[in-house]
């Protein structure tokens, strides 16, 4: 059964959504803030900083930046008012150190294209990789004044991306491998193989007749209810009690929360929220076998995870990627067993655990 959020999940989304000041102060252990920052090519960027309210024991290591998929946007994908819904707490909290949940460019409160302002088939896909790069630079510059101010002086930075954001944090890694202390992939395409159950050649999203190219008809965005995110989840769960697999609270909340970071959504009936398609071309082509960026370049150690029921990456991405990290110090790819493509949302016993454990015993060992 899909979860529909309530007014009350709404309004509770619509706070976790403030842009100015400090959020949600539960758990009081942690500390929320929103922030702001502009890239170089001039766009308004969001960055939610989560923090302990009193680190303790030695100094902090590189704080981490957070990388949402190609729909959610950050604090829906990371810092949901539910517990279990925030990796970004679970973090901050047992690395104590800063984490840092950010939007791209069109996604949550970040500035939005013009284009996304006009009909969709007015512009081509917006927000592709080689743009998102130049946010997580001004994000990490960000993260890196805020770290000086709290004692690390940390100018690196550790990566994490879920789905497309494993894209743009491997994309950033090997463009400015001296900026990255470390990086963690989670469900991402690599462009390993060019078989794929959703995407890549002859795919829905193909030029008819050229199987190997996207479709240049694709508006610059999509519109979707919340719903379709929710059921798409679902349908990953291998089980018909969905509630025994995941927090229907927190799948309110999610529904709630990409509503709520389109202050849009309210004008379409059901509500519908905004999400950049520059993220289904980069991925098209990966899903064609296309390498977007050479993992070689990167040097921060590497963990990838794979969940073992996504739907969206393929063992073939974490060969490759393995074959290709020549220069980086370690490169660990860990399949999660049974678990979903929403992982970091699911139960602790349905995989995010383990999926925590791994992140937390990859970065507690690196420092800046």
């Amino acid at each position: 059964m899909t979860t529909c959020p309530t007014r009350r999940d709404m309004l509770a989304a619509a706070t976790a959504f403030g842009v100015a000041g400090p959020a949600l102060s539960a758990p009081e252990a942690l500390h929320r803030e929103d922030l702001f920052t502009v890239s170089d090519d001039g766009f308004r960027l969001h960055a939610r900083e989560v923090r302990p309210a009193a680190p303790h024991g030695a100094s902090p290591g590189a704080p981490l930046i957070l990388l949402h998929g190609a729909r959610a946007p950050g604090v829906a994908s990371f810092d949901l008012p539910v517990a279990g819904g925030s990796l970004a707490g679970d973090l901050a909290q047992r690395l104590n150190r800063r984490v840092y949940v950010m939007d791209a460019r069109g996604y949550g409160a970040s500035q939005r294209p013009a284009a996304m302002g006009r009909p969709p088939e007015q512009s081509r896909p917006l927000s592709r990789a080689f743009e998102v790069v130049r946010d997580i630079e001004a994000v990490r510059k960000l993260a890196a004044l805020r770290s000086k101010d709290g004692g690390s002086g940390s100018r690196q930075v550790g990566l994490i991306g879920w789905a497309t954001g494993g894209l743009w944090a491997g994309f950033y890694a090997a463009l400015r491998p001296e900026s990255v202390a470390g990086l963690a992939t989670i469900n991402a395409l690599y462009g390993g193989s060019d078989v794929h159950p959703m995407l890549g050649p002859g795919s829905a999203v193909a030029q008819p007749g050229q199987p190997r190219r996207f479709d240049p008809t694709t508006g610059g965005y999509a519109l979707y209810p919340a719903a379709s995110l929710i059921g798409v989840w679902e349908r990953n769960i291998p089980v018909a009690d969905k509630d025994a697999w995941r927090d229907p609270a927190l799948a309110r909340a999610l529904a709630a929360a990409v509503l709520a970071s389109d202050p849009d959504s309210g004008r379409h009936d059901p509500p519908r929220f905004r999400a950049p398609l520059g993220a289904l071309e980069d991925s098209f082509y990966q899903a064609c076998g296309r390498r977007l960026y050479d993992a070689g370049s990167i040097t921060a150690p590497v963990l990838l995870l794979r969940s073992e029921r996504d739907f969206w990456s393929r063992p073939a991405d974490l060969d490759a990627f393995v074959a290709d990290a020549g220069r980086s110090p370690s490169v660990k790819a860990v399949t999660l067993a049974g678990a979903t493509h929403f992982v970091h949302l699911d139960r602790p016993d349905r995989g995010r655990d383990r999926l925590l454990a791994e992140l937390i015993d990859h970065f507690g060992g690196i420092r800046a």
